[in-house]
C-alpha cells in the first residue's frame, strides 16, 4: 500500500473571473521510504501538489489517500490532526520562531501533539538536535545561528515527532552550495536510517542529483517519472 496516493487530482484557482488550473488530473503513488523530488518550471504545480499532500490546501476534484485513507473529505480539524501526527514540513525560509531557542522551536510540535512528559520531551528534542549535528547549541536563538544551522533546526523540528512523511519546499534555496550539500547529505542519511519518506519541490540541480526518483511536472501534469 502506498504511503501517499493521488487519483485524478485537480486544483483550480480563481484569478478575478478567470479559472486558472494549477493541477490537471495528477495520478501519483509515493511509497514509504522514498527520497523523491518534484521538478519543473515555476508555475508548473509543484508547490500546489506538495500543499495538497500536506493537507495545507484542498483539491478542486480528485482524491488523496494517506496510508490508505481517503482524506479528500476530511474537515479542517481532521486535516490538522493528520498534519500534526503524520507530516513534517521543511521550508526554504526555515520559518523558525525568532524569540524561541533552538530547543524550544524543536519542542513545539511535541507540545502541539499533546506530549506532556517533560522527560519524554527533553529526550526527543535533544536526540533530534543531536541527529542534525546541533548538540550543544540548543539554547541559541535563530539570530545566533548560521543559515545552515537554522535549516538544521527546521529539520530537527520536522523529525522530532517521527512523521511518516516530510515535505520539503525548496529547502536549499537560501543556502550556499556547501551548506546545501551538507543538508541534503543529512536528510539522505536520516531517510536511510529512519526510513522517513522525503518529498521535495525544487529547482535545485543538487537536490535532483541526490533524489532517487524525479517526478517532472509541467502545466499541472506529471510528464516524466524517473527512478534511479
Amino acid at each position: 500500500m502506498p504511503l501517499v496516493e493521488t487519483r485524478n487530482l485537480t486544483k483550480d484557482y480563481m484569478h478575478g473571473r478567470m479559472t486558472v488550473p494549477a493541477l490537471r488530473g495528477v495520478d501519483l503513488e509515493i511509497e514509504e521510504g522514498e527520497f523523491t523530488a518534484l521538478v519543473g518550471p515555476s508555475g508548473s504545480g509543484k508547490t500546489t501538489l506538495l500543499n495538497l499532500i500536506g493537507c495545507l490546501d484542498r483539491p478542486t476534484a480528485g482524491q488523496i489517500f494517506v496510508e490508505g485513507k481517503d482524506i479528500s473529505g476530511y474537515n479542517p480539524t481532521e486535516l490538522a490532526n493528520l498534519r500534526r501526527s503524520t507530516v513534517g514540513f521543511i521550508f526554504q525560509t526555515h520559518n523558525l520562531i525568532p524569540v524561541l531557542t533552538a530547543y524550544e522551536n524543536v519542542e513545539l510540535p511535541l507540545l502541539l501533539l499533546g506530549v506532556t512528559s517533560d522527560d519524554k520531551i527533553e529526550g526527543k528534542v535533544m536526540s533530534a538536535l543531536a541527529e542534525v549535528g546541533l548538540a550543544g547549541l540548543e539554547t541559541r536563538r535563530p539570530m545566533d545561528l548560521s543559515g545552515g544551522q537554522q535549516q538544521r533546526v527546521a529539520i530537527a523540528r520536522a523529525l522530532v515527532k517521527e512523521p511518516k512523511l516530510i515535505l520539503a519546499d525548496e529547502p536549499t534555496a537560501n543556502l550556499d552550495s556547501e551548506n546545501s550539500e551538507a543538508i541534503l547529505s543529512l536528510m539522505q542519511e536520516l531517510n536511510r536510517k529512519m526510513n522517513t519518506t522525503f518529498l521535495f519541490s525544487t529547482h535545485d540541480p543538487l537536490v535532483m542529483k541526490f533524489a532517487r526518483r524525479l517526478l517532472t511536472i509541467r502545466d499541472g501534469k506529471i510528464v516524466n517519472d524517473e527512478r534511479r
